[in-house]
């Protein structure tokens, strides 16, 4: 009896730090996931970004026990791998994406609430694509000034010297 009793003192706290450190693990990976799932859902709208390439980046270490997953993301990749891709290309990668972010939603149990539908249907506010089309059209605005400079000042003369310093060099 006090061998059990002392089996049992001894045994139980070790199981109950495992168990413990076990359950962390496991929380902790399935919140990597998250915040990868989060980021490409939330990138749909915007197109690269550089959270967006982190996360695509990271897919292979943390969906490591999801071949799944890690397929779509190859098949995204070899797509996203065309140089120049024309507007049919360019739709199998918009595709392929959607395809990604489904199986992510799947590995994480959310295959009946986040549908293709939804995958397929960001939110986009018209105050938003405003704001984006006003900052691309100024930054393409701003090139094409710096261009103008660039070019005006490549293509001037160099001045005549002047007699200060004609009499210095000589």
């Amino acid at each position: 009896m006090e061998w059990a009793n002392l089996a049992a003192i001894i045994i139980i706290p070790i199981a109950a730090v495992l168990i413990g450190q076990w359950l962390q693990d496991r929380a902790k990976k399935r919140e990597d996931k998250m915040n990868i799932f989060k980021t490409l859902m939330t990138a749909r709208i915007y197109g690269w970004t550089v959270a967006s390439v982190q996360a695509l980046n990271i897919i292979d270490i943390v969906f490591a026990d999801d071949k799944s997953v890690r397929d779509a993301w190859k098949d995204l990749y070899e797509k996203y791998s065309i140089q120049n891709p024309n507007e049919v290309q360019k739709k199998a990668i918009e595709t392929a994406k959607c395809k990604l972010l489904e199986t992510m939603a799947n590995s994480l149990g959310y295959k009946e609430k986040v549908t293709w539908e939804t995958i397929q249907s960001p939110y986009i506010p018209q105050g938003l694509v405003d704001q984006i089309n006003m900052q691309t059209t100024s930054q393409n605005n701003y090139n094409a000034l710096l261009g103008l400079i660039a070019t005006n000042f490549s293509q001037q003369k160099p001045q005549a010297k002047t007699e200060n310093e004609d009499t210095e060099n000589e």
